[in-house]
């Protein structure tokens, strides 16, 4: 190791110690785990202009874990043991999350864990998203989040299982399969479950 890169590696924090590979020298470790959890955040948040809390874009982003590995080379990012990302309202945690960015700029991140979680307020509204799976995919390029595994999502009082949930955020559209990862067979014990509670009828005074 040469002189700098000693006097780099003991200035950086010993819970930062765990982040590998090469770190450009104008970011620290703090900022780099920063920058990866910014590529984590937009696979993971689930935006769109119904859904998200547009106040939390302005908000900074925190991510702790156990462990980090970043190969610059690769463009790849792995964050490991008790993941929790925040954002303002939103909060992500997770086992274990990869971030992988293309030539082009795109990012694609997955998340894994028993389960992995989101929770995010919805804009101008006292009510929530929140999603739960196994496993979640973020393809970057088309804005497009996969819940895998015991998949469930929640707004509010309404709710949605299945085995697979698909969420597009450019057009605000979902698809839930109940037996499968993208798969058109059905299963008796894997259909989709729904709960969507009725409104609230208004009392006398507020008509």
């Amino acid at each position: 190791m040469e002189n700098d890169d000693k006097k780099l590696y003991a200035s950086t924090p010993a819970r930062c110690r765990g982040l590998t590979g090469t770190l450009p020298r104008f970011m620290s470790c703090r900022e780099r785990m920063r920058s990866g959890s910014v590529w984590v955040l937009l696979g993971m948040m689930l935006t769109s202009t119904v859904l998200a809390e547009r106040a939390d874009r302005d908000q900074p982003v925190h991510l702790e874990a156990d462990r980090a590995t970043v190969q610059d080379a690769n463009k790849l990012a792995t964050f490991t043991g008790h993941v929790v990302l925040t954002q303002g309202t939103l909060v992500i945690r997770a086992d274990k999350m990869t971030v992988k960015e293309d030539a082009n700029g795109f990012q694609y991140a997955t998340a894994f864990g028993n389960l992995v979680s989101f929770r995010q307020k919805r804009d101008g509204r006292d009510e929530y998203v929140e999603g739960w799976s196994e496993r979640m995919e973020y393809d970057g390029k088309a804005d497009k989040v996969q819940l895998f595994k015991k998949a469930r999502l929640r707004r509010g009082q309404d709710e949605v299982h299945g085995d697979y949930i698909s969420y597009d955020a450019v057009n605000e559209f979902f698809q839930v399969n109940g037996s499968g990862e993208a798969s058109t067979q059905t299963h008796s014990e894997g259909r989709v479950r729904a709960v969507i509670q009725p409104k609230k009828k208004p009392g006398p005074e507020s008509r």
